[in-house]
């Protein structure tokens, strides 16, 4: 017998170089465990295809995001914010993780949709609890009208065109999974016979080095995808990083979308995903990130954040690959296949992690009602 399709209050955005459905958390129902259907029918998952046509995602990780937000009891937040990452092929549905880029979208959404409410023009800060690691975000951008900005003079690498700057502080990042910046307790750490430096700062990841892995560290994502042997050496290692982190009890159980796992390499003039030269002057070192399964096209914000700290600190994987001159004295600066981001890491006088700062860009792209089968 044919039935009705479902639908549901939702919005769409863009943040920073992702997009996502954001669903306000009164809409979706009491119990969480009825959320997975809701969101994989909106994406169009599970898709053999791998292409997500008969839903909103994109096909890739980057595009295949859900964010909840209501009102937060948290002391020093105005609203919660709960991140699921979305499997294309499969129903996996995963609350492991923060999105540092659609972390971006969460302020602007709080004050378009008036769960925070903002002068009419000016300059506005929401203050954003991240339920998956317990973090505090602050996210401050300006404000039109009583609306989020869209237009204005910032650009991001990897989205065409400019918006408004909108700034992510993230407070006391480290230890958002496993309450420690090392977990292993050490600096870098063997894995699958490659020293490797296990991190948690924004969300837990593991850095390698590109030469120790015998590969071109400015290699572009498809050129991955289609190395299986790479791709399974990788996926070997974050697991077994996984483990060591105290993330999973065993390879087998590691979540799909952390630790995120990157490459590091030495700064150096490569060709871009568009086509353009990135001079090895303008960047500090280079990335090549992975995020459930897939390289990314740029670097995952919350990546970009632990990379900046481990940039800092003697002994790690990423340290002797960052260059001593700094490309932007304000922090540490990232190639990456679609440009370049720059990341500041501010510390407290022992030595701990007090923030860490990002600048991206958002907009909605639509808000109504989304319907799924």
């Amino acid at each position: 017998m044919a039935m009705k399709q479902n639908k549901l209050p939702a919005a769409y955005y863009r943040g920073g170089t992702s997009r996502a459905i954001i669903f306000h958390q009164r809409d979706l129902p009491v119990n969480q465990k009825e959320w997975s259907p809701i969101f994989c029918g909106a994406l169009g998952s599970p898709d053999p295809n791998g292409r997500q046509l008969d839903g909103m995602g994109g096909g890739i990780s980057s595009l295949s995001k859900i964010c909840i937000v209501g009102p937060s009891k948290h002391p020093d937040a105005d609203v919660d914010y709960t991140f699921a990452a979305i499997g294309v092929k499969s129903m996996d549905v995963d609350y492991s993780s923060n999105c540092g880029n659609m972390a971006s979208a969460i302020g602007p959404f709080a004050v378009d949709s008036r769960m925070v409410t903002a002068r009419e023009d000016g300059e506005v800060t929401v203050r954003i609890h991240n339920t998956n690691t317990g973090k505090i975000i602050h996210s401050t951008f300006p404000v039109v009208g009583g609306e989020a900005a869209a237009d204005g003079s910032f650009a991001i690498d990897g989205v065409h065109g400019t918006a408004a700057k909108i700034e992510l502080a993230f407070i006391k990042p480290a230890g958002s999974k496993t309450g420690k910046l090392f977990p292993t307790g050490n600096i870098t750490d063997m894995l699958d016979g490659v020293e490797a430096t296990c991190i948690d700062a924004g969300n837990p990841c593991v850095f390698i080095q590109a030469k120790d892995i015998d590969i071109d560290g400015t290699i572009l994502p498809d050129s991955m995808d289609s190395n299986p042997e790479l791709m399974s050496k990788l996926e070997t290692i974050r697991q077994k990083a996984s483990v060591a982190m105290g993330l999973s009890k065993d390879e087998a159980s590691a979540p799909q979308s952390i630790p995120k796992i990157a490459i590091v390499s030495p700064s150096t003039s490569h060709k871009l995903l568009s086509g353009d030269t990135l001079d090895e002057n303008t960047v500090d070192l280079v990335v090549r990130a992975l995020s459930v399964g897939q390289p990314h096209r740029a670097v995952p914000i919350t990546v970009a954040m632990a990379i900046a700290v481990a940039a800092n600190i003697k002994g790690s994987t990423v340290y002797p690959n960052t260059s001593s001159t700094r490309a932007d004295i304000s922090g540490v600066t990232l190639g990456h296949p679609s440009g370049k981001i720059m990341v500041g890491a501010k510390f407290d006088d022992d030595g701990s992690l007090a923030t860490a700062i990002v600048f991206r860009t958002a907009r909605r792209l639509m808000d109504g009602t989304i319907y799924w089968k």
